[in-house]
């Protein structure tokens, strides 16, 4: 059981004091009724609440799919640029939000953002080699020792060694265009693959991480919240 003003201002992207003044304004239902007093007990498992009307996600911690656009930053507060928490619809935001790993500014795709640390660091954490696929498009070819050189690991100039990675060409896309399979998350990791190999990449879009697909209704710079099970998908479907 919590404090009806302390679970809202955790839950909804509100202050403690933003959120007693709309209790007492009499904005907030609990099971349906008006509640005025900000210290009722609410249980998150069993009651509901509403805002203005709107449903609040009482869940602990929430999972959202963003179609992450060009031009945006993964950060959670940028002076310059938008930031990916930033043009989140405000029924998706909530304090702590943060997007659980990155990509860099000119790639779109799938970008998980949470609440939750410690999902965070199983998804990020090397030893746990969860794969992330990308689309991308070159201003080359693709060729069969590119594609070993993949499996066999990039070397960066610097001696950064990368983990054997797979590389796929499509006849849907042609052999301009590479499907990418890695399992860790060095910066600009799949550019800098790819300029070894005398590649220049042109755009770049990440599909998956682990067994989670991007949602292809999902417009860019769109977000919808994630099941448990979408959760879950995320940690099946390895390379190594």
């Amino acid at each position: 059981m919590e404090r009806l003003d302390k679970l809202l201002s955790s839950r909804a992207d509100l202050s403690r004091k933003d959120a007693k003044n709309k209790i007492k304004n009499g904005e907030v239902a609990v099971n349906g009724r008006i509640c005025r007093n900000p210290e009722q007990k609410v249980d998150a498992a069993t009651d509901t609440v509403e805002l203005n009307g709107q449903a609040v996600d009482l869940d602990e911690h929430i999972y959202i799919m963003l179609n992450k656009p060009a031009g945006v930053v993964s950060a959670t507060r940028d002076n310059r640029d938008k930031t990916v928490i930033d043009i989140l619809p405000p029924d998706l935001k909530r304090p702590g939000l943060f997007p659980a790993g990155r990509l860099d500014k000119d790639t779109e795709g799938l970008l998980i953002i949470t609440d939750d640390g410690e999902l965070a660091h199983k998804m990020l954490s090397p030893k746990k080699h969860v794969d992330k696929k990308y689309i991308a498009k070159l201003g080359g070819e693709i060729t069969a020792e590119t594609i070993e050189r993949f499996e066999q690991g990039i070397v960066f100039a610097d001696g950064t060694k990368c983990l054997p990675a797979k590389l796929e060409t499509d006849e849907k896309y042609g052999s301009s265009t590479g499907i990418v399979t890695i399992c860790e998350g060095k910066f600009h990791q799949v550019k800098k693959m790819f300029a070894v190999c005398g590649l220049k990449v042109v755009h770049l879009q990440r599909i998956s991480v682990g067994n989670l697909y991007l949602d292809s209704k999902l417009p860019i710079g769109s977000a919808k919240k994630l099941t448990k099970l979408d959760v879950s998908s995320i940690f099946v479907g390895k390379i190594h």
